[in-house]
């Protein structure tokens, strides 16, 4: 009896060794898993100020007249001067769009307002597509010639204001998220730092938008581009 019980002691034993160290290896592995768990989350900004490169100007002025073919006549020769004025400021005739004026017969519903001295008016549309942003900014200026002829430009118009581009993202994109990667790991050292930690490796990363707008109502060349990128770490005791 006594042979037989002591390998069964033996196996036991070896069993509760076995059962013991696994436990302990278990514990390590939750407490390993516990700390990967622990984690700071943060955000890296990143601005940047460029010049537009390309601008879209539409140009508009109206005429009116009692007599259609002479309003016809009159368009046509302030269409031409103002093309022309384009032309001697620098700009190319490939650069100037026209489109037909819009006619408006102010008789044509039935009723006429006493007030309306002219029964036709026309609306003229040029639209100047451009890379010369800054000369285009010295047009805008020198259009008081233009009224000088009779040539009544709008300029304050929210449909008769340039719209400005700017469109070369791509090539500062890769600075601009390195940028802010290197902004998010410092708020994430300085975090970690001040918990007593190590910042770990990266879990997560997320790179964000690119939003691209004008710096002020008074400069709308100057653009504005930001990015904020979002960034988890994890943290190491």
């Amino acid at each position: 009896m006594q042979k037989n019980s002591l390998p069964a002691f033996i196996l036991g034993a070896l069993i509760c060794l076995g059962l013991a160290l696994l436990g302990h290896s278990a514990a390590d592995a939750l407490l390993q898993m516990k700390a990967m768990e622990r984690t700071v989350t943060v955000k890296g900004l990143a601005e940047r100020e460029v010049k537009a490169d390309l601008a879209i100007w539409p140009i508009r002025f109206t005429q009116v007249d009692n007599d259609l073919a002479s309003l016809y006549d009159t368009v046509q020769q302030k269409t031409d001067r103002v093309v022309a004025f384009l032309k001697q400021e620098g700009f190319s005739e490939e650069e100037i769009s026209l489109t037909l004026p819009a006619i408006e017969d102010r008789q044509a519903q039935g009723y006429v307002d006493p007030n309306v001295k002219y029964r036709y008016a026309a609306r003229v549309s040029l639209s100047l597509y451009t890379n010369k942003v800054e000369l285009l900014l010295k047009s805008r200026k020198d259009m008081v010639n233009l009224v000088k002829e009779g040539i009544a430009v709008s300029g304050q118009d929210y449909d008769s204001k340039p719209e400005f581009i700017f469109s070369g993202l791509n090539e500062v994109k890769p600075a601009m998220v390195q940028q802010a990667t290197q902004n998010a790991r410092q708020v994430a050292e300085k975090f970690a730092k001040d918990s007593d930690s190590r910042l770990g490796k990266i879990k997560h990363a997320s790179q964000g938008q690119f939003s691209i707008s004008d710096r002020d109502s008074s400069t709308p060349q100057i653009k504005q581009i930001r990015i904020v990128s979002t960034l988890t770490y994890y943290l190491n005791d």
